[in-house]
């Protein structure tokens, strides 16, 4: 897995107008990285992260991007600043929540990507249910681990394959 450039997903949606696919959810920012991009490793569970943090989270994330499928739950948070803290010290590029984080005036401050729907400040379960590289589907997209994601202030595209903004190239 190679780290991506994280390039604006306006230039990036006119550059490559039929390669890219918009997440269709109104997805906000909580970590300080704002612009973020990667190839993908996905997971799913619902209000329950000990699957992901011991088997994904505590993982080498050589600049991948997360893409976490909560099920849109927003009853407990998926992410908090304990498992931010790690993201970044295993070189996790960001993550994108279908769901709820917390802790949230700390992850402003931590150097990572984070989007998701909402915040909770309930801690999530601890059973270990769930999946990981699995495909997921969210916000009118298909996500699995041969995929891509561009993401800033704009939203989140996903690609087939990795993208540069000179198309010549291309």
């Amino acid at each position: 897995m190679t780290a991506l450039e994280p390039l604006s997903t306006a230039d990036l949606n006119d550059a490559h107008p039929g390669k890219v696919r918009r997440v269709a959810l109104p997805f906000k920012d909580f970590g300080s990285r704002r612009r973020f991009a990667g190839p993908v490793r996905t997971a799913i569970t619902v209000e329950d992260t000990l699957l992901v943090q011991r088997d994904l989270f505590c993982t080498p994330g050589n600049g991948a991007v997360i893409v976490l499928d909560g099920g849109g739950s927003l009853n407990t948070a998926l992410l908090g600043d304990v498992n931010a803290d790690i993201l970044v010290q295993n070189g996790w590029a960001g993550i994108i929540i279908n769901g709820a984080v917390r802790d949230t005036s700390r992850l402003t401050a931590i150097d990572l990507g984070v989007k998701a729907l909402g915040t909770s400040p309930i801690r999530s379960g601890k059973t270990g249910i769930g999946a990981i590289d699995v495909p997921v589907a969210f916000g009118n997209t298909f996500f699995d681990t041969r995929k891509y994601v561009y993401c800033d202030e704009d939203g989140i595209l996903v690609s087939e394959e990795p993208l540069s903004l000179d198309v010549s190239g291309s």
